[in-house]
């Protein structure tokens, strides 16, 4: 990769010749790489023929002036945006976002971003007493336009703001992303005069996060939604044009972690990135993986993990415990980064060695110790590194972890784009919900 690639892989500690017996063997790793070929075969036709939107948005840019315009709109008049919804419609934002607010809340002039993506009556109830309705706009994302969880959401977030700004007032306060035709979230849009932006409906939920549905949040933020798809089209680009599968990042870690599972028995991978702004990222990465792979009994399990908090509640577990997992470790460039130990603060002997170091010294230091501890101990371990932790790089990072997926789906003989088990569990719910008594004369 060039010098100016967003992220460096390493996986030389992934394979059995470095880490001993739990490792990869290279005839295995060498027939998976040839199993991939044919996925990035059609990775390719796709591309040409405009058949997978997910691939032609990286190199897109008509659509952000759009996008930006919507979002300083909102910027002007919110103080709180409230994204409804749950899933793909939420997760991407949420990473994106962290980009922005580090937990504090965000950079000036920009509001407050909360993401909404459970049904948890109390948190709602928190929600309605901390915001000022007048000054607070809300996203209801849904592809679908019938997903349960975000049409309650909406319902009562409908009640409380009419009675807070009047029935002809709630149109300037929401806006509903759907997917064109007739459904329940488009209807609601219609009926209050709601603005309503299209979802494509080829695009997967847990796919879109280089759409308006991750990039208007992260506009609102006030990041830069551009470099988000250059970020990601260079990842794309580079796969697109591999000989080769070894010359794509994304085959090889295709390639290692189906290897690793067939021949190992390696049956869950962990994502263990040393950033706070890239927790949300592998939750991102945690559905992603899950709901595409998780098929016919196939799939291995992702876990998301951070560093250094981890390495305080799963380090001895993954150490010492069961040899079944594969490890990434997300590193960036934090070294020198951070406030100082003043030497005049750290006289006590036992605190000399942190004497003058910055807080990015001691996780660094602690990230290449996890690393070399790990695959001391014969644990399959890969290294994503990235120089700095913005939006290129994390477009990137997004775009490698869904060409992977795909991959992957293809070398285990599995569609990435449906779900089809969580079906029962949300057709059950509502014959539930139906039994129930009514609460309200109107319900009956």
């Amino acid at each position: 990769m060039p010098d100016d690639f967003p992220y460096e892989q390493i996986t030389e500690q992934c394979f059995a010749e470095a880490i001993g017996p739990a490792g990869l063997g290279r005839a295995a790793y060498t027939g998976e790489l040839k199993r991939a070929a044919p996925a990035l075969d059609r990775l390719r036709l796709w591309h040409r023929e405009a058949s997978l939107p997910l691939l032609q948005l990286p190199e897109t840019h008509d659509d952000l002036p759009g996008i930006e315009a919507k979002a300083e709109e909102i910027r002007e008049r919110a103080d709180d945006v409230v994204i409804l919804g749950t899933g793909g419609s939420s997760l991407g934002g949420q990473a994106l976002y962290a980009l922005a607010d580090a937990g504090f809340g965000p950079a000036a002039h920009a509001p407050r971003l909360h993401f909404l993506d459970n049904i948890d009556p109390r948190t709602f109830n928190h929600l309605f007493r901390a915001v000022d309705l007048a000054r607070t706009d809300f996203l209801v994302i849904s592809k679908s336009g019938g997903t349960a969880e975000t049409l309650t959401q909406f319902l009562v977030t409908l009640a409380a703001l009419i009675r807070e700004v009047g029935e002809a007032g709630v149109g300037e306060h929401v806006t509903v992303i759907t997917e064109p035709g007739d459904n329940a979230l488009r209807r609601l849009g219609r009926d209050w005069a709601i603005p309503i932006l299209d979802h494509d409906p080829d695009l997967g939920g847990r796919y879109s996060v280089l759409s308006l549905t991750g990039l208007l949040p992260a506009a609102i933020a006030g990041l830069d939604i551009k470099a988000v798809r250059d970020g990601a089209n260079q990842v794309l680009q580079a796969t697109l044009m591999a000989e080769q599968p070894a010359a794509s990042d994304p085959a090889v870690g295709a390639a290692i972690n189906v290897g690793l599972w067939r021949e190992r028995g390696v049956a869950t991978t962990v994502l263990m990135p040393y950033v706070d702004r890239l927790a949300r990222f592998a939750s991102w990465f945690r559905q992603l993986w899950a709901e595409s792979l998780g098929k016919g009994g196939l799939g291995t399990t992702p876990v998301r993990s951070v560093g250094a908090v981890d390495q305080h509640s799963q380090l001895q577990l993954y150490l010492d415990g069961p040899a079944d997992k594969l490890f990434t470790l997300l590193f960036a460039d934090v070294a020198g980064t951070g406030r100082e130990v003043e030497p005049g603060l750290a006289g006590d002997p036992a605190l000399a060695w942190l004497a003058g170091r910055t807080m990015g010294d001691l996780l660094d230091a602690e990230q290449r110790a996890t690393a070399e501890t790990l695959a001391g101990a014969g644990r399959p371990t890969r290294l994503l590194k990235v120089g700095r932790v913005d939006e290129t790089s994390l477009g990137a990072l997004m775009m490698h972890y869904m060409l992977e997926t795909i991959i992957a789906s293809h070398l285990l003989g599995v569609e990435p784009f449906d779900q089809p088990a969580v079906e029962a569990g949300k057709d059950l719910a509502r014959q539930y919900l139906a039994r129930m008594p009514a609460r309200h004369p109107a319900a009956v």
